[in-house]
């Protein structure tokens, strides 16, 4: 009776201790991206989007982030003809926040009439995990 309810007590502890160091499904990433070309006046605004199937790191940063930038100035330089654009990629687990950020960014460019701030729609232009790409 004694080592039934030793091993009982042992199992229900397995149970509990695993449950507590499960996954409980990994958060969203939401991403936007930033193109701009010392030699054009012209600035592109992605809108925020919702990158499938992407987990940040231990450190909190985005896996192969710079694969990310890549594919916004791969599509300015191939679809809309604008070569030699420099692009940014902000990202969070926090759409809001991204969100706001984006604003801060859009409103930062919009000063002194400087730039023309353009929009790419989701339409246009989806981010994708880096494999799929």
């Amino acid at each position: 009776m004694k080592y039934i309810r030793m091993i009982l007590v042992a199992a229900v502890s397995v149970v509990l201790f695993s449950a507590f160091t499960m996954k409980g499904g990994d958060k969203p990433v939401y991403v936007f991206g930033v193109g701009a070309s010392f030699k054009d006046s012209v600035v592109y605004f992605t809108e925020v989007q919702l990158v499938d199937s992407v987990v940040l790191d231990k450190s909190g940063f985005l896996p192969e982030r710079e694969m990310y930038a890549y594919q916004l100035k791969n599509y300015l330089e191939y679809q809309k003809g604008k070569p030699d654009y420099t692009c940014a990629i902000y990202f969070s687990e926090h759409k809001s926040r991204l969100e706001k950020e984006l604003s801060k960014v859009r409103k930062a460019y919009a000063k002194g009439d400087a730039f023309i701030l353009e929009n790419v729609k989701q339409t246009e232009f989806i981010f994708k995990k880096p494999k799929e790409y």
